[in-house]
């Protein structure tokens, strides 16, 4: 569409002046009809950054005015902008239907049946933007506790919703159904490097990318490949993921919360009641050994999912869904924003020292605990902020040994 106005500007049939403050994207059909293209919304935020108008397919219009204050003008047809541009048939400026703002709720908490410690977990997890790994039998709900983490996380910003469609207007043509919503991506084990990460001769975003300010679940982490879960070392630490090829060198957001599930034991029934596991020692060692140790880490949250009973039918507890999660989740955050600026998850040194100081007893006793436990520094920084997220959920200035010692208990369930 571009080139054919700048041809038809070019040859006094349009007058180059009209096109002088308008960016144009589209694509041509031979019949002169306007074709939806991806990647409209990234130009829509950087044609309102430069002060122009942009034409777009009218299928486009409703995307590119999610870059509110924008002025967006929409065509089916290339003789509707040459009529518009002539001052013959003015196009008035498209305005925005809300389709794209449409929705769906999210899977309530109240469904999964008792797993009381899980669900504390899965709180603790949002509330301070936490890393999860759930260790358990098979039917346990390990998949059903981490599809409701996106029900108790804040709603995005205008900025995060915008950074989130953004992503998935370059690479989807599809429309943005889900928006505003935190994306919940769920890849298969089998997928590959390129996939998960990105990659590509010419680079693409992969699922941690479309995972960016939402959640990624991983399940049968050890069955993913090795080299693969290495990747996601750099992303977890700093939010991004940076693909080098010959020609390009381009950088993809990746600021995405990991839930990641596993079995404690190859045939998965590895401290059953049932007593059916057979494993032996040295095939438990070589399953969890899957797992390298700088990667689990950077997971703060360990946690061990029992089965729980066949009773069908069971109550949940009063307050246990996620509209009463979601609300303890935003009082914390609200504390660590006007505190920090930031989710405890992302506390950097300075941070952890400033709003994670301990007496001077408790500090011995944490010291001494990570000692006994043979944890790392890294590990020991993440209990502080698992701490800190703690005190925040009971609106609490100071770190107790109480909440010490739920944070360590949440890095000792897979030792």
């Amino acid at each position: 569409m571009a080139i054919a106005l700048g041809i038809l500007a070019a040859s006094g049939q349009l007058p180059g002046a009209a096109l002088l403050e308008v960016e144009c994207l589209g694509e041509l059909a031979l019949s002169g009809a306007l074709r939806s293209v991806q990647g409209v919304l990234p130009a829509a935020l950087a044609a309102r950054a430069a002060g122009r108008a942009l034409v777009v397919p009218r299928a486009n219009a409703e995307e590119a005015c999610l870059a509110s204050g924008l002025l967006v003008i929409a065509a089916d047809h290339l003789l509707e902008l040459a009529a518009h541009f002539n001052g013959q048939t003015p196009i008035a400026p498209y305005q925005a239907l809300g389709l794209l703002r449409q929705t769906a709720p999210y899977p309530d908490l109240a469904e999964v049946q008792g797993q009381v410690a899980a669900k504390r977990a899965l709180l603790v997890a949002a509330a301070g933007s936490h890393n999860l790994l759930f260790s358990g039998p098979p039917g346990t709900g390990k998949t059903l506790l981490a599809s409701r983490l996106p029900g108790l996380l804040p709603p995005l910003s205008e900025q995060e919703a915008l950074e989130v469609a953004a992503i998935q207007s370059v690479v989807s043509h599809a429309p943005l159904s889900a928006w505003p919503q935190r994306p919940f991506r769920n890849p298969h084990h089998s997928a590959s490097g390129p996939a998960l990460v990105g990659g590509g001769s010419r680079p693409q975003p992969g699922e941690i990318t479309l995972a960016h300010q939402g959640v990624l679940f991983l399940d049968e982490l050890p069955e993913f490949d090795r080299k693969v879960l290495e990747v996601l070392r750099e992303p977890l630490e700093s939010g991004q993921i940076v693909i080098a090829r010959a020609r390009d060198k381009v950088r993809f957001p990746a600021r995405f919360q990991l839930v990641a599930a596993m079995n404690p034991c190859p045939c998965g029934y590895l401290g059953d009641p049932s007593g059916r596991c057979r494993c032996s020692s040295e095939q438990i060692q070589r399953y969890r050994a899957k797992l390298s140790g700088p990667l689990l880490d950077r997971i703060d949250l360990h946690l061990t999912v029992a089965r729980e009973t066949t009773a069908l039918h069971v109550p949940s507890a009063a307050g246990d869904d996620s509209a009463s999660a979601a609300a303890l989740v935003a009082q914390a955050r609200e504390r660590q924003l006007q505190r920090q600026g930031c989710a405890n998850a992302f506390l950097d040194l300075p941070g952890l020292r400033q709003h994670c100081a301990l007496v001077s007893s408790d500090q011995t006793w944490l010291e001494s605990a990570c000692e006994r436990l043979g944890l790392s520094l890294r590990s020991a920084h993440r209990v502080l902020k698992v701490a800190r997220t703690l005190a925040d959920l009971e609106q609490l200035d100071a770190i107790g040994r109480a909440h010490l010692a739920e944070a360590l208990q949440y890095r000792t369930n897979l030792s």
